[in-house]
This record gives C-alpha cells, structure tokens and sequence, in this order.
C-alpha cells in the first residue's frame, strides 16, 4: 500500500508506492555511457589551453600551473552561474513584484581526474579520495560565503554538459530555502532534545534498524533515506556528526567510492546521477555534512515537477520546524 513518509531532515514528503516498479517499465537498468575520445576532451592531460587558467592543482610531483603532470585540476566555469556584476535596473519594473539583485558569489569546476572517463565509480578509490579531498580544499577557499553548495552532475541525462567526471562549487552569498530549512530542523530537533545532533540520531536509529543501511566502515554510513524521491537513491553520513564537510576529519571518499560501485553493479553499468555535499551554511548552529546521491533511472513528471514547494520561515516560531513539502513520488530502495 503506497504511504507518505517525511524525510527526518528536510520534512520534504514523499509517497512511496513500492508496488509501481511492476508497470511497464518499472524494470530499471543502466546502460553503459559513450566512451570518451581523449583527443577532443578538453579536461584531458596536454588540452590545459582548452580551459580557463586554473585556479588550483594537485601536483605531488610538482609541475607548473596550466601544464600536465596533475591528478585533480580547478579551473573558472567558463559559463558561471555566479557573477559580481550588477543588473540593469527596469526603471518599469514594479520592485513587490519584479526584483533582480547581482548574482554574486564564485562558480568553479573542479576535474576529478586526469583519465577521461564518466563516472566517479570509473576511478579507482584513491583518485576519488584526491578528488573528494580537493572538494574540501576548495569549500575551505570560500569559507565567508552564506552556502558553499558542491555538486556532481554524471551524463547528459543528468545535466552533465562534459563527459569527462568533474564537480562544481558554487559559493553563494545567500542561503537557498531547501537549505534554510535544513538548517531550522536541525535547530528546532536541538531545542527539543536538549542539544542533540538530529543526523546523528538518525544514523544511530538506521544503525540499529538495519533496514535501509547499504554499508558502513570506520568513517561514514551509506543508507537509502528513509524518504527517498528516486530509485535507488544514496545518503552518506559521517559515523561521527560534523557541521562543516571542508572541517577536518574523515571524508567518507571511500565509501563514496563502494556505493557508487555497487550502484554500477546493481544496474548493469554506473546511471546518470547527481550528487551534492550539503555543509552548514551561515547561521547553523547545529548541523551535519552529508553527500546526497539521486540516480537519474526515473523520469520526473507532472506530480514530481508540479508539486507544490511549502514555504519556509527564516526563524520558524517557538523552536518548531518548517513546514515539509508537499509530496513527490518514488520507489524505496531496501539495502542491498
């Protein structure tokens, strides 16, 4: 029987309707990517010129900026999202109605590795943790934004406008609403429980549950969310709370790693995916990391894209949470 579930983090709602993946086509599999030819991959070793100067590099054995020799490369989005440049002011405009502000902030990309290939599943487990280990770095470069907000977009089917696996860092200078709300959940669970940490007992709760946890090693703990919005969706968490993922202490790259390999296995090849590190924005005083991964196996709809987005006060009154989304449909993943 299909029920709504509210995902203990945001309080975004979701029916889960199990019984859906028997339908015609409800099968889900992955097909295998379009190789990538190196002699026309501008993020490949020897194409530097075909990219903005970089702005970092990770070189152990040294080499100069803009050269071969690195295994995870930062370079300016050439097409940013984010600019300091102010709009041109409507003078027609009526400002309750119409409002247009600089989007300010920076906009990176950072390549994975130098090998051109698709996915992070593709690498092998120490190339991912040089790769995670310089989303970190760079999250630390823009420590005074509102929110650093990293992402990892794999295939067309999931935004990737280049093959070869890369991620992008966006810092912003304000704290976007999903986020936001996040961020009052964790303060209204604190208020509640006499300063307990809402992520970690969830995690502490899944552990002893085991019904949705995928694995767990001496860092972090992958678990399908409870509410998930997606087949197979991934959450990873540190073992140990921690609001700010550039904070020092452990990664989670190697168990990144694990499950987007099992993930390849499961379906027959790694799917388009996304993936996102959410950290503590501005004004969190209680908060933990964690890296969401949403596998594109599902086409969104009219109820997913249609739904309604509840709105959410910046200081929910009385130590009570936002108020959840409305719903959004999606198969549960059990462990495998």
């Amino acid at each position: 029987m299909p029920e709504v579930r509210v995902d203990p983090l945001s309080g975004r709602r979701a029916i889960l309707a199990t019984a859906r993946d028997e339908r015609p086509g409800g099968w889900l599999r992955a097909d295998p990517p379009a190789s990538i030819d190196p002699a026309s991959d501008p993020f490949a070793p020897g194409h530097e010129d075909e990219t903005p100067p970089e702005l970092y590099a990770l070189r152990p054995d040294g080499g100069s900026a803009d050269g071969p020799g690195w295994k995870v490369r930062v370079v300016p989005n050439r097409y940013p999202a984010l600019d300091s440049a102010s709009p041109t002011p409507d003078p027609d405009a009526n400002p309750a109605l119409f409002t247009a502000i600089a989007a300010a902030g920076h906009h990176e990309v950072i390549v994975n590795a130098p090998a051109s290939v698709t996915s992070l599943a593709d690498l092998d487990a120490d190339q991912v943790a040089d790769a995670v280990g310089v989303w970190r770095e760079r999250m630390r470069v823009h420590a005074g934004a509102a929110c650093r907000h990293l992402i990892v977009n794999e295939r067309t089917e999931a935004g990737a406008s280049l093959p070869h696996t890369h991620a992008q860092l966006y810092a912003l200078d304000f704290v976007p609403a999903a986020v936001a709300r996040e961020r009052e959940r964790f303060g209204a669970y604190a208020a509640r429980t006499m300063g307990q940490n809402l992520q970690a007992d969830l995690v502490q709760e899944e552990v002893r549950r085991r019904e949705r946890v995928v694995a767990i090693d001496d860092d972090a703990v992958l678990l399908a969310p409870y509410a998930s919005i997606l087949p197979y969706q991934l959450m990873l968490v540190p073992r140990r709370p921690r609001a700010r993922f550039e904070d020092d202490g452990p990664t989670g790259a190697g168990l990144l790693h694990d499950g987007l390999r099992r993930l390849a296995r499961l379906l027959g090849a790694s799917p388009p995916l996304n993936l996102w590190v959410r950290t503590a924005p501005r004004g969190a005083d209680h908060f933990s990391w964690r890296i969401d991964v949403l596998p594109r196996l599902a086409h969104l709809a009219g109820l997913e894209l249609g739904r309604q987005q509840a709105l959410v006060a910046d200081r929910p009154e009385r130590g009570q949470a936002a108020p959840a989304d409305h719903c959004c449909l999606c198969t549960f993943l059990a462990a495998w």
